[in-house]
């Protein structure tokens, strides 16, 4: 509550005229170097809001942009790159393989857009995940040499672009085409084929199955077809999961994986930067 100023008996100092529970506040004045060092911030702070962008509308005072100068940093990085990128460009992407130079240059290139466009969906270092491709071993849908990795970069798999590289595989269940138990007789066929079957009767009547509506795409050996985008069912690599559910569901509902057309988005040195990264991650062809 609110009393009189008076002298502290044991400081000397004036009191402020508050007091809680019998304690009263002493009137102590800020250090001079304190209370000047505060002016000289209120200062500067003004001074800075004034000269540097500090408001939406305002581009202060010295006209300083970070952004502008991140664009100067990004143009005079582009133009030290120019010649290279130009030397790819014009070189084949076999050529690219053979030079040493032209080599290295695309593979540090290609890691960088690689992280900062593919890793999301294929992870760091093309390891993959359940449903994206791994981009390190060579198991591959479409094919592993530069060349088909380079249409699979431009183009991507099952989207708006007329290009696109497009595999359709039927909804045997849900369109109805297999009963369940027929499925579950097609599923096991193909673990036997790995030797990971759980009823062997159920695979030998899954295979009559797996011929009549399979073999087109995945081959008599159900070794895949790379033209088609139709997977090899005969290894233990599985994009979606190899275990009998998984693949149950596969046969039922089919999948649809897409991959966006980066020729859009990347000019041609660029994609035969990605290309030959890819293909030099271990499972290029």
């Amino acid at each position: 509550m609110p009393t009189k100023i008076e002298k502290d008996i044991v400081t000397g100092t004036d009191t402020t005229g508050h007091e809680w529970d019998g304690v009263k506040e002493l009137n102590t004045p800020l250090p001079k170097w304190w209370v000047w060092t505060f002016y000289v911030t209120m200062a500067w702070g003004v001074a800075y809001c004034l000269a540097y962008p500090s408001l939406p509308w305002f581009k202060g005072l010295l006209g300083y942009s970070q952004r502008a100068e991140i664009v100067k940093e990004m143009d005079a990085a582009k133009a030290q790159k120019a010649p290279m990128m130009a030397r790819i460009n014009a070189a084949s992407l076999e050529d690219i393989r053979r030079n040493p130079a032209l080599f290295e240059f695309a593979r540090a290139g290609g890691r960088a857009i690689f992280g900062d466009n593919c890793a999301t969906c294929h992870g760091s270092g093309g390891a993959g995940t359940l449903g994206y491709p791994n981009l390190a071993d060579d198991d591959w849908l479409w094919g592993g040499d530069l060349k088909s990795i380079h249409e699979s970069i431009a183009f991507g798999i099952r989207n708006a672009d007329e290009r696109s590289r497009v595999s359709v595989m039927p909804k045997f269940g849900t369109e109805g085409v297999l009963t369940a138990t027929q499925i579950d007789d097609v599923a096991e066929y193909l673990l036997s084929l790995t030797g990971r079957q759980t009823n062997a009767q159920a695979a030998g009547r899954g295979q009559p199955l797996y011929v009549e509506h399979c073999v087109s795409c995945h081959g008599e050996k159900a070794e895949g077809n790379r033209e088609l985008g139709s997977p090899n069912l005969a290894d233990q690599i599985w994009l979606y999961g190899g275990d009998k559910a998984s693949i149950v569901k596969s046969i039922a509902q089919s999948r649809a994986g897409s991959m966006p057309a980066w020729a859009g988005r990347f000019d041609e040195a660029t994609l035969k930067l990605l290309a030959v990264y890819v293909h030099a991650l271990g499972g290029g062809e």
